[in-house]
């Protein structure tokens, strides 16, 4: 048996301001917008080429707006691994993306930080 890893919920305040974010600043591609309901909709986003998607999900409960841009107590929820990581970190800056620190080595690659829009903390690496 084969599995593999598709999907990742990440909780958001909007759907069309999260869709903004990662697919007009980030550059993802949008798989999926579908009407579930008369306010839930399932959106999926994943970065060009990726197998792994986003499921971006609307906090419908004060739970679960509590939770956005936390989901992971502060520490880096997301990594995206970039090829050529000065022209990628370079295109993220030009997009507005705010970095929370300068690159940095690391025993694992080049990496700097960042967070989106509703605080959830990204790491974009260098792909080693």
């Amino acid at each position: 048996m084969s599995l593999s890893l598709s999907l990742v919920t990440l909780v958001v305040p909007d759907y069309d301001a999260a869709i903004a974010f990662y697919v007009g600043v980030l550059g993802f591609e949008l798989v999926e917008d579908t009407p579930v309901g008369p306010l839930k909709r399932w959106v999926v986003v994943r970065p060009r080429g990726s197998g792994t998607a986003l499921l971006l999900a609307r906090a419908a409960a004060p739970e679960q707006a509590d939770a956005v841009g936390r989901q992971t107590g502060g520490r880096v929820a997301f990594f995206l691994t970039a090829d050529d990581f000065a022209s990628e970190h370079e295109r993220l800056l030009a997009a507005g993306v705010r970095f929370e620190e300068a690159p940095r080595q690391e025993p694992y690659g080049t990496v700097a930080v960042f967070r989106d829009p509703f605080g959830n903390r990204w790491d974009l690496l260098s792909k080693r």
